[in-house]
């Protein structure tokens, strides 16, 4: 498509977790589309337009390993006390929440994405002005709020690619049914589709299920 894009993201670690995994995270052995997604929308956002994603090309073999992370058990809940006194105190603490997980995760993972935009309606539909912000955005390492992979304490390197470099990894390989994206539009349906790489390439554009 003459307004696609490419733009390689890479980083030292990333969990694309698997929903069927419940509280214990175990990330996909790729990037999932919708984590794709979000990496664009972090450098170029606007309410014009949405991207699609096209191809995600695996540069690197793929490697998990696993560690243990302290999160929170619960959140701060402010009340209509706390509200309507503004001298309480808003406080929580880690030592009475804290949980440690377990995680298997990616390490030193390399990606390209390939990806196109679509309108959302017929406001602002100038293809060249998109297409130019974003390629000057990527180009500069601008963005919105830093990319990450998965979870925002694995931060994604990016740039601009012109030419996408030979994956390291090759032959078929079926990757089993993958989350392409949230339907947001349709009370935040999950939709699914079969990830199958070939020679270290993942083709996005299929069937997608609910």
């Amino acid at each position: 498509m003459s307004y696609g894009i490419k733009l390689r993201v890479w980083g030292d670690y990333a969990c694309f977790s698997r929903p069927e995994m419940k509280v214990e995270r175990v990330s996909y052995d790729v990037m999932t589309p919708s984590a794709a997604r979000g990496i664009l929308e972090a450098v170029y956002w606007k309410l014009a337009i949405r991207w699609v994603i096209d191809r995600i090309h695996v540069l690197k073999p793929i490697r998990f390993e696993n560690i243990r992370r302290n999160e929170l058990s619960s959140k701060v809940v402010i009340n209509k006390k706390i509200m309507e006194n503004g001298n309480l105190p808003v406080h929580q603490f880690i030592e009475d929440e804290r949980q440690q997980r377990a995680a298997i995760v990616l390490k030193n993972v390399e990606y390209v994405i390939e990806a196109h935009f679509e309108f959302n309606g017929k406001e602002d539909n100038n293809i060249g002005k998109h297409l130019d912000i974003f390629n000057r955005r990527a180009k500069m390492g601008q963005c919105f709020h830093r990319p990450y992979f998965g979870c925002r304490e694995f931060a994604a390197n990016f740039e601009l690619c012109e030419q996408v470099s030979k994956s390291e990894l090759n032959g078929e390989q079926d990757l089993g049914y993958m989350l392409y994206d949230i339907d947001f539009d349709n009370n935040m349906e999950a939709r699914f589709f079969r990830a199958v790489m070939n020679d270290g390439v993942i083709d996005c554009r299929q069937e997608v299920v609910s």
